[in-house]
């Protein structure tokens, strides 16, 4: 009797959620989206700059892939990437701007009560891959579009959307500090996206520093 194996690979729990979100972005007015944050587009897909990285939704299944040379050849988004372009996208609320100040990220827990453990987890993890790479990790600001601004010995403001700018702010460590990392957000992001996405969002932008090092 012939023994069948099978090859299929089981879907992650991460691949489930940005595919409901992928669905759920098809229920909301891709007009309002576009018009709200300004976004160039065609009859067939929405673009969005994304922590230096173009993005294209498509508007009839809302599939999220990124390119560098143009779309001559792209990737599919990942999920840090695909959760926070759709939250901003479906989530944002009507009158959403940014307000021009900023706050430590780590005091948004205050308002949600929730726990910043795996934040700090990833913190650590940065800071120590960061430490005394300052020409190399204020290059990698830069090439994402990055503008001085902030204290530290790295500092930077960087656009993680074109309409939602974060301040990056790095110390080394020395003979009496560990190093330190600090992200700061404008006070109004959680009119742009839930408490959890900011996390989301906020990872992929120190995955993206750590790929332009």
């Amino acid at each position: 009797m012939a023994v069948y194996h099978c090859t299929c690979k089981r879907m992650s729990n991460y691949e489930i959620m940005k595919q409901q979100m992928q669905s759920e972005f098809l229920k909301y007015d891709q007009e309002k989206m576009i018009q709200k944050f300004h976004l160039q587009h065609d009859s067939d897909y929405i673009f969005m700059e994304f922590l230096g990285k173009r993005y294209q939704i498509q508007r009839k299944n809302g599939k999220i892939r990124w390119s560098e040379d143009a779309f001559v050849t792209s990737e599919e988004a990942g999920y840090n990437e695909a959760m926070t372009i759709y939250d901003v996208l479906c989530y944002s609320k009507e009158d959403c701007y940014p307000s021009g100040e900023f706050v430590n990220m780590k005091s948004l827990s205050t308002i949600q009560g929730g726990s910043v453990a795996v934040g700090n987890n990833l913190f650590e993890k940065m800071e120590e891959q960061f430490d005394h790479k300052e020409a190399a990790l204020a290059c990698a600001c830069e090439r994402l579009k990055g503008i001085k601004a902030g204290k530290g010995d790295v500092a930077y403001q960087i656009p993680v959307f074109d309409f939602l700018p974060v301040i990056f702010q790095f110390w080394n460590s020395d003979e009496d500090f560990a190093a330190s990392l600090q992200l700061l957000v404008d006070k109004n992001i959680l009119d742009y996206m839930h408490y959890e996405t900011v996390w989301f969002a906020m990872s992929h932008l120190l995955s993206r520093i750590k790929e332009e090092m």
